[in-house]
């Protein structure tokens, strides 16, 4: 994986939300140095660029607003984020950490190190990214046991069989129709509760 990071950042789509004076000039030098494609943005922009692989952001205590507006859109898919800062004050801090920044580049802006920031931040966020694809493989699985559980209580009601039995039943079915067990139990919650609504309608 960190072999692949550092062959990946030549071709990575990089916006740089930075002035465009002349250390925003140096900057973009570096990074096309690097072999990465850059855009520049200025002034803070409302939403973060959906075609970006890594946004630099210059956090500035006078662009406090327009940070925090921004920084709210952020999503789990958003790019990889690496904060610019020229002071290590208190005020600032608090922003590069509302940022959820990877990595943090000092002003002056030098080439040096720019390029191993670049890469702990994309290996930070490819490590976020698969915690979270994992995550939601859990949930997914929690979900389906929860469900499961419930689809067997109402077998078990409903045809007066044993707990396995009622288990079993789902697990043919699942098998049979070549579904999780987990999609054919929220179908049987389904159907039950579809049957309960209409008895009770009547």
């Amino acid at each position: 994986m960190a072999i692949q990071i550092l062959r990946d950042i030549k071709g990575l789509r990089v916006h740089a939300i930075h002035p465009s004076d002349a250390e925003g000039r140096q900057l973009v030098e570096h990074l096309r140095r690097i072999g990465c494609f850059v855009e520049t943005v200025w002034p803070v922009p409302d939403t973060f660029p959906s075609a970006a692989d890594v946004v630099l952001l210059a956090i500035e205590q006078e662009d406090r607003d327009a940070l925090q507006k921004l920084l709210k859109t952020r999503q789990d898919t958003s790019p990889t984020l690496i904060a610019i800062v020229g002071y290590e004050n208190p005020a600032t801090l608090a922003l590069v950490l509302e940022s959820g920044a990877l990595a943090v580049v000092e002003r002056p802006i030098k080439p040096f190190g720019l390029l191993t920031q670049i890469a702990l931040a994309r290996s930070l966020w490819f490590e976020r990214r698969d915690q979270a694809k994992r995550l939601r493989k859990l949930e997914q699985k929690l979900t389906g046991v929860q469900q499961i559980q419930k689809a067997k209580t109402i077998l078990m009601a409903s045809q007066d069989i044993t707990e396995d039995e009622a288990f079993q039943s789902i697990r043919k079915q699942a098998m049979a129709k070549r579904v999780p067990m987990g999609e054919l139990a929220a179908a049987i919650i389904n159907a039950n509760a579809l049957l309960n609504f209409k008895t009770n309608d009547d």
